[in-house]
């Protein structure tokens, strides 16, 4: 099965794919129109959250709402009524740069990048957003902050700087968010574009969506081989997340930003969001943030 498009959305800058289980919904963001997307497949419905600036990632809140990495920080996002409710800033200082992918960990906590909107220096960041609302900051001198996943066992992180066009690796600590022994575990051959967003399957392979790379491909972190790829019908392919009944339809985000006329006519369906059926493999549910207050 080949990728459909669903929802007839389309995104200047799809991105940050999530599956709600309880609300059998894929939602995703554009992140320069600053809309939460909400799809659900069972019967076709639609609905758009706007929150009124720039939003990088949203991931699910224990407490029904989002929890999301917006322009101006990090809020929370009532999913009912669309309210945005500020937390904190740690960028405060830094006017040109942005929010860009985030998820949350095993533990609850929320983990967001930044990076410049002129996308021209090493400006950006990896924070994290503890269960008591504080922030620290994890790496630095990032350029575009991209991809982010947990090893089944809980004991690696995964992230994704997409000019490296590399998939790092650190030891992750559970209990306190700590990360070393910083490495490189998948290195993306020139010819297949940039890695952008990232997932991770139950046999704890790595989904990469290649943004200038027309695919999704999946990689055994242990070796760094690329084991297979789905072509796209558009080129800058964002990210991807599992979903549906049994976590076995793979959905995959798309953009059309900076594309010239030229290039939107070959790929009409750019900032589509697309899904694959039954796959062949399957995900796992997404962690939910757990704030303590």
């Amino acid at each position: 099965m080949g990728p459909e498009v669903v929802s007839g959305i389309n995104c200047e800058l799809g991105e940050g794919p999530l599956w709600d289980n309880s609300r059998k919904q894929i939602c995703w963001v554009d992140i320069l129109s600053g809309n939460i997307h909400e799809w659900s497949p069972g019967n076709d419905t639609s609905n758009t959250i706007s929150v009124g600036q720039m939003i990088g990632a949203m991931a699910f809140s224990d407490n029904g709402n989002y929890i999301a990495a917006m322009k101006d920080g990090f809020g929370y996002v009532n999913r009912e009524t669309g309210k945005v409710d500020m937390i904190t800033n740690p960028e405060s200082h830094l006017p040109e740069n942005r929010f860009n992918d985030g998820k949350c960990d095993p533990a609850g906590r929320f983990w967001a990048g930044t990076m410049p909107i002129a996308e021209d220096k090493s400006s950006g960041s990896l924070y994290v957003l503890d269960t008591s609302l504080n922030v620290g900051k994890k790496e630095s001198n990032i350029s575009v902050s991209n991809g982010l996943a947990w090893s089944l066992d809980h004991k690696t992180m995964y992230f994704i700087d997409s000019p490296t066009r590399k998939v790092v690796g650190y030891d992750y600590n559970k209990e306190n968010g700590e990360l070393s022994n910083k490495r490189t575990v998948v290195t993306i051959a020139k010819e297949d574009g940039f890695p952008d967003g990232m997932t991770i399957d139950n046999e704890g392979m790595l989904w990469v969506a290649h943004w200038g790379g027309w695919q999704v491909a999946r990689y055994d972190p242990g070796t760094g081989k690329k084991l297979s790829a789905i072509a796209m019908p558009v080129s800058q392919v964002t990210s991807c997340a599992f979903g549906g009944e049994a976590m076995q339809d793979l959905y995959i985000t798309s953009a059309k930003k900076g594309l010239s006329k030229t290039e939107l006519e070959k790929q009409p369906l750019a900032g589509s969001l697309f899904v694959v059926k039954n796959c062949g493999h399957k995900g796992l549910p997404a962690y939910k943030f757990k704030a303590i207050n």
